[in-house]
């Protein structure tokens, strides 16, 4: 993972309506297969049957569909907008109905918006 792609990671689990959801990739090649409530744990595809992690220090990889989705999907549960999209111009912008007075600004990669979007989420 590049370095400035590390920093928009970290700035993505960093927010608090991150969580991991089934189908996130990590930068390693794990999937998230499923995700225990109450933080007790990930089930990695890597990981034997019946066995479940805790891994704090694990980033998603931006680079992935799935994972874009799941990072979508998150920020409309955060900004309680199913219809809120990213659409590409002069940079990528962030478009939802919720309040205009507070649309959150956007960034230079679509998965810079989809974090900024996040941070910004009331």
């Amino acid at each position: 993972m590049q370095p400035e792609q590390e920093q928009i990671a970290r700035r993505a689990v960093a927010c608090k309506g991150f969580r991991w959801l089934p189908g996130m990739l990590d930068p390693f090649g794990r999937r998230v297969m499923c995700v225990w409530p109450d933080d007790l744990g990930i089930k990695w595809s890597h990981i034997p049957e019946n066995c479940v992690v805790r891994d704090a220090d694990a980033l998603p990889d931006l680079s992935d569909a799935a994972t874009m989705g799941c990072l979508l999907a998150l920020v409309r549960e955060a900004w309680n907008d199913q219809r809120a999209y990213i659409r590409a111009s002069f940079g990528w912008e962030w478009i939802t109905d919720y309040c205009v007075e507070k649309w959150p600004p956007g960034g230079e990669t679509e998965a810079e918006a989809l974090v900024a979007a996040l941070e910004a989420a009331p």
